[in-house]
């Protein structure tokens, strides 16, 4: 009897996002850092009779449970490639946010693409896993190397950074979800209305911030804080102006750094380190300006394979 195999996926917080101008092919070039947090999401990958979907946890109502779940075309993508029959039953157990610009639906393909290598024993390369990656979404190469990385292109590009110690945050989680393209759509609304234009012929080419890389390397909690930025968090306010009431509710706590993550709405608050991540979550738990509060140190590694 071939055995379930279960893979762990961790969440992401984009401690920069610098997005260029509008190309012609609809996308952005990004110069992205990621930093995945110890916040997972679980796929288990087990033999069935055909493809098929499950999910449980928190907003688990909110997740596709059909070939539209990015876990589902992980699946067939991979089998494709190996000609495998794709008759699997993927059960995800959520515990990142949905639709909180936390890369939840990015984790769980790159949950699946390991899982079911293992489960259908394709010994698939990094560099083949990668491929696939990319082919599904802009955040899913990262999902499966986790750590921290930059991100160029539409941010499958990565390059692995180096970090000197832990990083503590706290994330408000909001109310519903924002819809990242929406995001990308209103931050380039709010740059033809500034005047500044929005395309690549208008917008500088996205570059990492020295510091920033600096902070990482170093460990360096508020050297870092002083360096996040986020281009996609005007857009977020914009179209959810409710964050900027959670925003500051975390740095009235205390927090070193309050951003939108991502295209949100979830918001990320870096700590000075665990203790103080705590105050700052029970400050946000009490302030009546987010659904629900978290924790979560990184970086964190990677899609893993947990049991088969």
């Amino acid at each position: 009897m071939i055995r379930p195999v279960t893979a762990r996926v961790p969440a992401k917080v984009n401690v920069q996002l610098a997005v260029g101008g509008l190309r012609p092919d609809g996308f952005h070039d990004l110069a992205n850092v990621f930093l995945a947090v110890g916040l997972y999401d679980e796929v288990t990958a087990t033999p069935a009779d055909t493809l098929r979907i499950t999910v449980a946890g928190p907003d688990a109502h909110q997740v596709p449970q059909d070939h539209d779940n990015l876990a589902a075309r992980a699946a067939l993508a991979l089998a494709a490639r190996h000609g495998v029959d794709p008759a699997v039953h993927l059960h995800i157990a959520k515990d990142i946010p949905v639709a909180g610009g936390m890369a939840g639906g990015s984790a769980d393909a790159a949950g699946a693409l390991v899982a079911c290598d293992a489960l259908w024993g394709t010994g698939a390369t990094r560099e083949e896993l990668l491929e696939i990656c990319a082919e599904l979404g802009s955040d899913v190469p990262f999902s499966l190397v986790g750590g921290a990385a930059l991100g160029r292109g539409r941010g499958e590009l990565l390059e692995p950074l180096e970090t000197g110690a832990a990083f503590h945050w706290v994330f408000a989680v909001a109310d519903g979800g924002l819809s990242t393209p929406a995001v990308y759509r209103e931050c380039d609304r709010l740059r033809e209305a500034s005047g500044t234009g929005a395309t690549v012929a208008d917008i500088p080419d996205p570059e990492p911030s020295p510091a920033l890389l600096a902070a990482l390397r170093t460990g360096d909690p508020a050297a870092l804080a002083a360096a996040v930025t986020n281009d996609l968090q005007p857009a977020a306010l914009s179209l959810r102006p409710t964050l900027a009431g959670t925003l500051r509710a975390g740095a009235d706590a205390g927090a070193l750094a309050s951003l939108v993550s991502g295209s949100g709405p979830t918001c990320a608050f870096l700590a000075k380190d665990a203790e103080a991540a705590q105050a700052v979550a029970a400050a946000l738990a009490a302030s009546g300006t987010c659904r629900a509060v978290r924790t979560a140190s990184g970086p964190a590694p990677g899609a893993t394979v947990l049991t088969g």
